[in-house]
């Protein structure tokens, strides 16, 4: 029995090393874009701090630990069996929640995670506890209810709350410096300097050293009885500094920059640390304690009375973990990659919208305008007219080449997202840095002016997004450990191995996964393939690349599925009609980050080039998203007549129409290697035989037309002259892109035109 237990610690422990390399991976984004996207020192440099922070803030976080011992449940009534039942269905329900949302492409939060997986599995044992308990214990004897309402209030107003601030301190930050922020800066530098370092040592050192595994009373006492001293002395000494580098013509905003990755660091590994090892390490201390005291008893009867003591974790798992983050940090291709998308897409010239847009968002939108619009008429004009010249763009300072983001925006998005999370961790409540450092960012935006007519229903769809990922996460990490304590409990050893192999078998489908996808080079990869290079020539080679890639695997794409979409309805395969639906819809929305993204690095070329070629990019780029949407109302009639289960596509119509798919499929494909391979010399050939072919389409409707009244289905002739007709359509937007992919990606050749053509390249 001793050795199970010990086998399912062990576990913990490799989980929790994969927590936290996939924790960091992911995550680090948060506190490293800013700095690197505003060029405040090298990578090299960035990381040398961002791995300083990540380390303190390691040994600081001892006292999150007592979040997973006993701040969502009372463990003195719970055995050790239980308590490592609900310790081992926490880790696992986290592995499949994770997989789950990274499969649906949907954020989470480790930290929500976390928190409502311990609450999921605490009360579901508390309940079958009670169900069978004749000692008159009660729910608020088995649930910290008081603490974990706190930790949940807590998360859930640190959005709030980060959104407000971020608006907040960024509507002064740039009122105090305006967009030219070099000039006349004076003392204003030595004050924001002063003021942003002192909170970081005021909430990094002296709020956070209460946790720290090797802090005394005595030096504690001293600290407390001198923090006065202590804040006023570090205020007069940075200012000091501050306005010495500035006099020494130092970019003290660069300097704010990376002691604010210094901060946000430390704070992440600090509060997040508990979500990647705090539960491992409560069960390391639960069998510690069963194998010392248990005095032969058995894990049925053994009480965890021991985790009601503040966690001790010894200093070096605690500074092991942090190693394991900054190697991690420093050689995950995946966390730069992440990096490089969040700078790439987040520029302050341009950039990709995450969310759509909501009738909610539009709404809220139309609501806070007219509230803004209230306002700005009761302003008297003379303070409208001071602020407005405060917030004026066009004396912006232009920033050297390359940069991502505006040093005063970035300066506060770091510094205020730290101390937010650095205040979470000395009131001991797990926040989630990505919503905390997101909500900064929003707010900030906000408050900069950035968010336009054209934008700003986008920002709001993705506040609440947030919102509601925050629930999303929460009641599926609840449910989902609920369910396996419960297997666990009635099941015993047998479920819990059965639990562990079962985790084994996702983290290696998630691997191969993931290897499978950069393999294919989609999405990231290719969205970030030329944002990454500050030469407009190298932009433009890499840009075409980029173009033919997404425009040869669409139009190839459409080959595939117009094929099998005509074949399955033929075979009355309604699984197969289904999945290509599916299919379009996915790769419509992938098409719609690629021309986001394309239309970036359009505007990153040569001026001159990117204007000759705008039209033709756009005029091939519209007929793929033409082609989807053909390809679209294609699909659904057919797919809709055989889930009905009407008259089949008669073998005649099969027999006759097979020519006619076959010969379309085969322009798709001519059409995609000529894209692929840049070689476009039988372009006008290509054109000719699909202009021969449109009007064997267009007899052919005629002829179904004709024979309309003959039918005895009409459902089915309906749905087959469709077919027809829409196949007509696809041809004339292949053709379309193929002329405008031609012109796009010449240098000196002139393409075919064709006057028949409807479509043109405006």
């Amino acid at each position: 029995m001793e050795l199970a237990y010990l086998s399912i610690v062990v576990f913990l422990f490799v989980l929790a090393i994969v927590d936290l390399v996939v924790g960091v991976s992911n995550d680090a984004v948060n506190f490293l874009s800013s700095a690197v996207g505003a060029k405040a020192a090298s990578l090299k440099v960035i990381l040398f701090i961002a791995a300083v922070g990540v380390f303190m803030g390691a040994a600081f976080s001892n006292g999150m630990m007592d979040i997973a011992r006993h701040g969502i449940f009372w463990p003195e009534h719970f055995y050790f069996s239980e308590v490592m039942s609900i310790f081992l269905a926490v880790v696992i329900s986290d592995v499949i929640l994770l997989d789950i949302f990274n499969s649906l492409g949907l954020p989470t939060s480790t930290t929500v995670s976390l928190v409502f997986e311990l609450l999921g599995a605490a009360c579901v044992m508390a309940l079958i506890k009670l169900a069978s308990d004749d000692t008159g214990l009660t729910m608020a004897d088995l649930i910290n209810t008081e603490k974990a309402l706190t930790v949940i209030i807590g998360i859930f107003l640190s959005v709030a709350i980060a959104f407000f601030f971020g608006i907040l301190v960024q509507w002064l930050s740039r009122l105090f410096f305006t967009y030219n922020y070099k000039k006349n800066l004076g003392k204003k530098i030595g004050i924001f300097g002063s003021v942003a370092a002192t909170s970081i040592i005021y909430f990094m050192l002296i709020k956070g050293l209460k946790g720290a595994s090797f802090m005394t009373a005595e030096i504690q006492n001293w600290i407390d009885a001198n923090v006065l001293y202590i804040v006023g002395g570090c205020f007069v000494f940075f200012f000091i500094l501050m306005q010495t580098l500035y006099w020494l013509k130092v970019n003290v905003f660069k300097v704010i920059v990376l002691l604010g990755t210094f901060s946000l660091a430390m704070a992440f590994a600090g509060n997040d640390l508990v979500n990647f090892i705090g539960v491992t390490l409560a069960g390391y201390a639960s069998y510690t304690d069963f194998i010392a005291n248990g005095n032969g008893l058995s894990p049925d009867q053994f009480l965890m009375s021991s985790l009601l003591s503040s966690a001790k974790t010894p200093l070096y798992l605690l500074i092991g973990a942090g190693a394991v983050m900054v190697v991690t940090l420093v050689t995950s291709k995946k966390a730069k990659r992440v990096m490089e998308t969040s700078i790439g897409l987040s520029r302050q010239d341009g950039g990709d919208e995450m969310f759509g847009t909501s009738s909610v968002a539009r709404n809220l939108v139309r609501a806070f305008s007219s509230v803004a619009e209230f306002i700005v008429a009761i302003v008297p004009d003379n303070v409208k007219a001071w602020i407005n010249k405060r917030f004026d763009q066009r004396d912006a300072v232009k920033e050297e080449e390359g940069v991502a983001f505006d040093l005063i925006r970035a300066s506060v998005n770091l510094v205020l997202s730290g101390l937010l999370i650095a205040l979470g961790t000395s009131l001991k409540l797990p926040l989630s840095t990505t919503y905390v450092t997101f909500m900064v960012a929003m707010g900030s935006s906000l408050a900069d002016r950035a968010w336009g007519r054209e934008s700003a229903v986008y920002r709001v769809t993705g506040v609440i997004s947030v919102i509601g990922g925050w629930f999303i996460t929460a009641g599926a990490a609840f449910v989902i450990a609920s369910v396996f304590v419960l297997i666990m409990h009635y099941g015993g050893i047998v479920a819990m191995v059965c639990s562990v192999v079962l985790t084994v078998i996702v983290l290696v489908r998630s691997h191969l996964t993931y290897q499978n996808n950069a393999k294919k080079g989609i999405a990231d990869e290719r969205m970030v393939i030329f944002l990454n290079s500050d030469n407009k020539e190298e932009v433009w080679d890499n840009l075409k690349n980029h173009t033919a890639t997404t425009l040869s695997r669409s139009i190839g794409f459409a080959a595939e599925t117009y094929k099998s979409m005509f074949e399955s309805f033929a075979n009355e395969n309604l699984k197969g009609l289904r999945r290509s639906s599916i299919k379009i819809l996915e790769e419509r929305a992938l098409l719609k980050k690629m021309r986001s993204v394309e239309t970036l690095g359009l505007r990153r070329v040569d001026r001159g080039v990117g204007y000759e070629r705008n039209a033709w990019y756009h005029l091939s780029s519209n007929s793929c998203v033409q082609i989807l949407n053909t390809l679209n109302r294609i699909c659904m009639p057919m797919k809709d007549h055989t889930d009905n289960n009407f008259t089949p596509l008669s073998k005649k119509y099969v027999e006759e129409f097979s020519p006619y798919c076959e010969n379309l499929y085969i322009v798709f494909e001519n059409i995609t290697q000529m894209i692929s391979s840049g070689d476009f010399s039988q372009a006008e050939r290509i054109s000719q035989e699909s202009k021969a072919l449109k009007k064997e389409f267009s007899n052919l409707r005629k002829l179904q037309t004709a024979r309309l009244q003959d039918e005895e289905s009409l459902k089915t002739a309906f749905v087959y002259l469709n077919l027809i007709q829409e196949s007509h359509e696809l041809l004339s937007e292949v053709r379309n892109a193929l002329r405008g992919s031609q012109k796009f990606f010449a240098e000196t050749s002139t393409p075919y035109y064709d006057e028949d053509e409807v479509s043109y390249a405006g």
